[in-house]
């Protein structure tokens, strides 16, 4: 039996890799232009970490194991508990706001499908410290823009908006009792991917939601768009006032240019209780794919798992659904050359120079290979295309008795002589165009 990888765990070959790179290489871009800070954590934590926060029943979704030194453990599912200890052992030395970002490697232990395997690395961004709704904006901004830098537009993505304490309101207006808000938010975040018999079986229970109706709530669920959430919050003087910090999220995101990627949508509810303000999930436009991207403001998160009592919001963005995105966009990135030059030699006495060059080449900062055994030059170049190289020098002891070099441009077959003495500025020109 072959050893392999183990479900939902991935191997990254040099062509895999690379695409993580881009991903990696565009989130650390975007972040540190909003002024962000890269920090990480132990990939290990105790395991009362995550159930403080998310109760028991989170026991059986983590890998989780007592140690030898009898600690309950578990390899890290998310990393805001992390985030909410780090920050919670130097509050009182950081300043505020706090503009923190990380890469972790994520593990669960859940059923794979496409989008979703055991494990992932996400980019997860936070902001913690400020309550104004500029914050909200300001991180619905940067996801955004990490999809931008993609090259992607609201064309291909867009960004659902709510607001639970608006979506509270609202519900409650229309008759929801306080005791019923539970199954409510269930409802709203489930109403889309309900069948007929589901919604038939709410509609048979009318005490569920008494005495707002399902009817009520399917309505609810139907509002979209900033001039339809506005009728329906002229229903109240109370509800409009509720939604103000929504309403300057939203005006703020229009004014940076980004109203295209907004879509109001109250059936965004996001399945994690702490949420308690601004939610947000970002998606493709042909809803092929699971959420990009989610997150929101948990402004009680940090005191509840830290005590330090600080307003935070955030947001986590996997690797898996996003390299899937980029596939179907054809957003790839473009294929890298494993090395710009390739090095060719003749016979043996021409070795020594090769070792020489690439030497010089390298400490230039280019890419560089050579045969390291003897063998024919056709060879070497068949070696030479198969790494991709940009370009190929031939050291022969002809050449190099005339002070010259062969290049070849392996792209286009164009070869001439170049003088040994300014081989490595030409060959910088060439590769740097």
């Amino acid at each position: 039996m072959k050893p392999k990888a183990l479900p939902g765990f991935r191997d990254f070959y040099p062509t895999d890799l690379a695409l993580r790179s881009h991903i990696f290489n565009t989130w650390r871009t975007v972040a540190h232009g909003y002024g962000f800070e890269e920090y990480d954590g132990p990939p290990l934590e105790p395991l009362d970490l995550y159930t403080t926060k998310s109760g028991e029943e989170i026991v059986g979704q983590l890998y989780s194991f007592r140690d030898k030194g009898d600690r309950d453990v578990a390899l890290r599912p998310e990393m805001t508990p992390t985030l909410a200890r780090m920050v919670a052992a130097r509050a009182g030395e950081l300043r505020k706001p706090i503009r923190w970002f990380s890469i972790p490697q994520l593990f669960r232990y859940e059923r794979q499908q496409r989008g979703r395997l055991r494990e992932h690395f996400q980019l997860n961004c936070d902001l913690i410290g400020e309550a104004s709704p500029l914050a909200d904006a300001e991180i619905i901004a940067l996801a955004i823009d990490v999809m931008r830098a993609f090259g992607l537009g609201p064309q291909d993505v867009r960004v659902r908006l709510s607001d639970r304490r608006v979506l509270t309101a609202i519900l409650r207006y229309r008759g929801v009792p306080l005791q019923s808000l539970p199954k409510a938010y269930e409802f709203m975040d489930k109403v889309e991917r309900m069948r007929r018999e589901q919604l038939e079986e709410f509609s048979s229970r009318p005490e569920v939601f008494a005495p707002a109706t399902v009817l009520d709530l399917e309505e609810v669920s139907r509002i979209r768009g900033w001039e339809q959430l506005e009728s329906e919050l002229g229903r109240s003087p109370e509800l409009a006032t509720t939604a103000e910090p929504l309403r300057q999220a939203y005006q703020a995101l229009g004014q940076m240019g980004l109203a295209e990627f907004l879509e109001i949508d109250l059936t965004i509810v996001r399945g994690l209780a702490y949420y308690t303000g601004i939610v947000f999930e970002l998606f493709d436009t042909g809803r092929t794919l699971r959420a990009i991207c989610g997150g929101g403001r948990y402004d009680h998160l940090l005191r509840d798992l830290g005590g330090v009592d600080l307003p935070a919001l955030g947001f986590g963005m996997g690797d898996v659904v996003l390299a899937e995105l980029l596939k179907e966009k054809e957003r790839m990135p473009a294929d890298v050359s494993g090395i710009d030059v390739f090095l060719a030699f003749i016979t043996k006495e021409d070795l020594s120079h090769v070792l020489a060059l690439a030497h010089q080449l390298r400490d230039a900062g280019l890419r560089v290979e050579y045969a390291l055994s003897p063998q024919a030059v056709g060879k070497q170049l068949k070696l030479a295309d198969a790494r991709t190289a940009r370009l190929a020098v031939v050291v022969g002891p002809d050449e190099r008795s005339r002070g010259e070099l062969i290049l070849r441009d392996l792209a286009s077959g164009a070869q001439e002589a170049i003088a040994q003495a300014s081989a490595v500025e030409i060959i910088k020109s060439r590769i740097h165009g």
